[in-house]
């Protein structure tokens, strides 16, 4: 995939997370620049620190983590340093989120379709009916069966696939400038997890997308440029073909080796 040309969304610079307890290093100097129509892949191990660097950018750091240095900037306004009741208009609204664990996330007790009314009406300022009708737009575009079946549905009642479309349709339906998602696939087979990252791509074009995976060959499959992190350090970062074929880490040759993926070194 060609990297897209379009405006920066989305701008981390010498960010610097630590622990409060022992003041421990997470992350120590991170930078990323994401544009308008591009998917980056942020890719790693359990523990490399890429999940904490999706929920610093989404203003959920962890209790007992605390941004010590940088500053995240989104369409160009500086957000780490935002009051929690700022942080509600842009979450949801000019930020969209996909987790990896769909039945978690969802209210258990609310449809489907009350989820992603409640979030038009407050991001939107739609009456009732007029936020349903765009709810159940959503999720066809999500290719979700029914005209209204997925809008009534309780999360259980939905498989895997489906409520992780959902989420998608959660994330998308107040057309946020950036995408933050989160192991997508997770936990889906290998058929299912095609058709989401088809699906991540599709609805990514006018929209920059942060996309966070232990997998190389899914971060391959679907973004345009792949930053590898190691130990809450960005090691190589580039386009896709040159991170999958030419790779200059030893640790992007592991994760390559891991996979079964071949390289030109």
């Amino acid at each position: 995939m060609s990297v897209q040309t379009g405006e920066t969304v989305l701008d981390v610079r010498g960010l610097r997370l630590e622990a409060m307890a022992d003041n421990r290093v997470l992350i120590p100097n991170l930078n990323l620049t994401v544009r308008r129509g591009e998917i980056l892949g942020l890719v790693g191990q359990s523990g490399s620190g890429k999940t904490l660097t999706c929920f610093a950018v989404g203003g959920l750091t962890p209790p007992g983590v605390r941004a010590t240095a940088g500053e995240i900037h989104l369409e160009g306004r500086r957000i780490d340093n935002l009051a929690e009741a700022d942080w509600r208009a842009v979450r949801g609204g000019r930020i969209g989120m996909v987790f990896q664990d769909p039945l978690s996330s969802f209210n258990p007790v609310k449809t489907i379709g009350s989820i992603l009314i409640e979030s038009a009406r407050r991001h939107q300022n739609l009456d009732k009916k007029a936020a349903r009708d765009l709810a159940v737009r959503t999720l066809k575009a999500m290719r979700l069966p029914g005209e209204n079946a997925s809008v009534d549905a309780y999360p259980h009642m939905l498989s895997g696939g489906q409520r992780q479309r959902a989420m998608i349709g959660l994330a998308l339906i107040n057309n946020p400038a950036l995408i933050l998602a989160d192991e997508p696939t997770t936990a889906l087979d290998p058929t299912i997890q095609l058709q989401i990252l088809a699906l991540l791509r599709r609805q990514a074009e006018k929209a920059a997308a942060l996309m966070i995976t232990h997998d190389i060959a899914a971060a391959g499959a679907v973004c345009d440029r792949i930053a590898v992190m190691l130990e809450g350090e960005i090691v190589e970062e580039g386009p896709v073909d040159q991170v999958l074929y030419d790779p200059v880490h030893a640790f992007t040759r592991d994760l390559l080796a891991s996979a079964h993926l071949g390289s030109k070194r």
